[in-house]
C-alpha cells in the first residue's frame, strides 16, 4: 500500500527547481519515449507560480529540446492550485493536502487523467492515462527537489 505525504499549501511545496524524469507510452503502438530536464516553479506577478519545464524528450531515437509552460494559480480552497496552460485556458485542479489527487481533463474526443502523489518533502509522482480516438499513452514523471 502506498503512503502519501499530505502537502498543506501545495504552491509552497512546488516553488523551487526539481529534477525531472518522464516516460512515455503508446499503448497502441508499443513505442516509448523518455523526457529528461528540469522544471522551475517561480513567482508569477499577481501570486500564484511560473512552471517553466526544460530538457531533451527522445522519441522513436530522435533526441529533441522540449518546453513546456504551465500557471499554478492559488485554488477557491486555501492550500490548493488551479493549474492553467501558458495561455490563460483552465488545465486541471490540484489539491495535494492529502498526498494524492486524481483530476481529469478532456481535449478534443480524448480524455486526460492525471494521478498526482507526494512521497515526501522533496519527490512526487504523476501519472497521466490519455484515451481516447486520437491517443492511447501512459506518461510517468517524477520529480526531485533540486539543492
Amino acid at each position: 500500500m502506498d503512503a502519501w505525504w499530505p502537502v498543506a499549501d501545495v504552491l509552497a511545496y512546488l516553488a523551487g527547481r526539481w529534477r525531472v524524469e518522464r516516460s512515455v507510452r503508446d499503448l497502441a503502438g508499443g513505442e516509448e519515449g523518455v523526457f529528461t530536464g528540469t522544471t522551475v516553479f517561480g513567482p508569477l506577478d499577481g501570486g500564484g507560480l511560473l512552471h517553466e519545464e526544460s530538457g531533451e524528450f527522445t522519441w522513436r531515437g530522435v533526441r529533441r529540446p522540449a518546453t513546456r509552460t504551465l500557471r499554478f494559480l492559488p485554488g477557491d480552497v486555501p492550500g490548493t492550485a488551479e493549474v492553467r496552460f501558458a495561455d490563460g485556458r483552465p488545465f486541471h485542479d490540484l489539491d495535494l493536502r492529502t498526498g494524492r489527487h486524481v483530476a481529469g481533463h478532456p481535449c478534443a474526443a480524448d480524455l486526460y487523467r492525471g494521478d498526482f502523489t507526494v512521497r515526501d518533502a522533496d519527490h512526487w509522482r504523476t501519472v497521466w492515462r490519455v484515451g481516447g480516438p486520437a491517443k492511447d499513452l501512459v506518461l510517468v514523471t517524477d520529480y526531485g527537489r533540486e539543492a
